[in-house]
């Protein structure tokens, strides 16, 4: 089965992503302005209170983000983004970002990005805005 245009996109956007090929970041599902992804939570991504750094939920949203909002080939940089956490992250967890568009205009896009536990509990609520800048991925 022939991948579409989004999953084209994305897949050209991981093989350049060192970041997010370090998280560990698996691609679930791409449609056009939409991402899931997903990642397991590693020793190194603790902090001193024992827990999940927040950098870690915020990265994976960052991701899912970027993910949504480049896959119509239309180079896309965050223009503002946002985070709450709502539940603590542990060591082991397998975390899921699901990035929902809200706004998809010229210029901008707006995207709903929530973070989800192995046992479906939300653990951050991510807002981004993004710019589209015009330019091809591929």
């Amino acid at each position: 089965m022939e991948k579409s245009s989004f999953e084209k996109v994305t897949d050209h956007m991981m093989q350049q992503d060192a970041f997010s090929k370090w998280l560990g970041i698996e691609l679930l599902e791409i449609k056009e302005g939409y991402s899931r992804i997903t990642m397991s939570v590693r020793q190194e991504m603790v902090n001193g209170f024992g827990i999940a750094h927040g950098g870690i939920a915020f990265s994976l949203a960052d991701s899912a983000f970027a993910f949504a909002c480049n896959n119509r080939n239309n180079l896309s940089v965050a223009l503002d983004t946002n985070i709450s956490f709502t539940r603590a992250v542990q060591v082991g967890d397998q975390l899921t970002a699901e990035a929902i568009e809200i706004h998809n205009g010229r210029s901008t896009g707006v995207y709903s990005i929530s973070v989800y536990n192995q046992y479906q509990q939300q653990v951050a609520l991510f807002k981004g805005t993004c710019f589209r800048t015009g330019k091809a991925h591929i």
